[in-house]
């Protein structure tokens, strides 16, 4: 197939996801447009919901399979867009629009990857390309979800925006919500329990914790506090005091230990939303890390969450687009991030599955 002629197809796809509304839980029109764009190439897809599913013409159910799955529903666009969010258009090499970089270009050209790759006997490893609903929400009907319907995964590659280089390990997230404690009052009243200012020796400890043990991929844990709430009147002194603590966990920890840890030694009451979303990994001498290296890439940790949270495989983090560009006001993608995108996802493949 000619790799000119699947590359604008890919664009042409490209542009028409963007101008379609596809919010979390609301991505129903792109899974149609996806389902069209490869039934144009005799690709039969099957459908969960908003999930579009596709296998390679010979599968065999001996082999093992490499999973190619990028995102297809967006964030709702910021206050700061000037540019309508829906117009997909090109202007200096950069095609504007919602989704182009977040994840749209890495899917569309995973999509092209498979087709190129669709009739081809004789490889390795299966190859099955979900293009997967929810993953801004971390909805239930996102990949997570979908995983228990799926064939065995042995490897993957979540497209993702990372400037085509191998994000080989990604952060993992623990939200907890924490509450320092006091005694309420009248604020006319002396009060040495004041629960806001019980919280500033617990801000204190945040700031200084420090973990044990760092990543050589990932670095160290790192933690944040991002809200804080207390208080509804003026002449009250409030019983406590909220606060929502981000906690983005390296591989050296599960997700559970990190909880374990901090619900022993934090100065107050801890209590996390969720343990699923664990840090991911692939081995660096991995023989689809290697064929990226030969290629030129670098290989790096990400401190961004995406689907890979979701898998329980070896899973490999890469895509064109940048990551600093995702969830921004007129998001975008140049062109030729695309191109050499689609070439460099086949020409890794290649080198993984021949």
């Amino acid at each position: 197939m000619n790799q000119t002629e699947l590359t604008e197809s890919a664009m042409d796809l490209l542009k028409e996801l963007i101008s379609i509304e596809s919010f979390s839980k609301e991505e129903d029109k792109t899974a149609d447009a996806i389902q069209v764009w490869l039934a144009k190439y005799n690709i039969p897809t099957e459908r969960d919901l908003n999930n579009v599913i596709a296998k390679n013409k010979f599968w065999d159910d001996s082999k093992p399979t490499l999973l190619l799955n990028s995102h297809h529903d967006t964030v709702k666009p910021n206050t700061a867009y000037t540019k309508d969010p829906f117009l997909p258009h090109i202007e200096d090499g950069k095609l504007f629009g919602l989704g182009s970089n977040d994840a749209g270009g890495p899917l569309v050209s995973l999509l092209a990857t498979f087709v190129n790759y669709y009739n081809d006997e004789n490889l390795n490893h299966n190859i099955l390309m979900v293009a997967s609903a929810e993953e801004e929400n971390a909805g239930e009907n996102s990949l997570r979800g979908l995983l228990p319907k799926l064939p065995h995964i042995d490897v993957a590659i979540v497209g993702e925006p990372t400037l085509m280089q191998l994000a080989i390990a990604e952060k993992g997230l623990v939200v907890f919500d924490a509450v320092v404690k006091g005694t309420p009052s009248h604020a006319a009243h002396p009060n040495e329990d004041n629960s806001i200012y019980n919280s500033i020796k617990v801000l204190e400890w945040f700031k200084n914790y420090k973990f044990k043990k760092s990543s050589e991929a990932l670095g160290d844990v790192k933690m944040t506090v991002t809200q804080i709430s207390a208080g509804s009147q003026h002449n009250v002194v409030p019983a406590q005091v909220d606060m929502v603590v981000d906690v983005r966990v390296n591989d050296a920890y599960s997700n559970k230990e990190i909880a374990d840890l901090l619900k022993k030694d934090a100065p107050c009451k801890l209590k996390e939303r969720s343990l699923r979303l664990n840090s991911s990994k692939i081995d660096k001498d991995h023989e689809l890390v290697k064929s990226g290296i030969a290629l030129g890439r670098t290989t790096y940790g990400s401190p961004t969450l995406s689907d890979q949270a979701a898998l329980s495989c070896q899973s490999l983090k890469l895509g064109p687009g940048d990551s600093t560009r995702s969830h921004s006001a007129n998001e975008f993608i140049y062109v030729h991030e695309i191109e050499e995108g689609i070439d460099l996802y086949i020409k890794i493949v290649k080198g993984f599955i021949k």
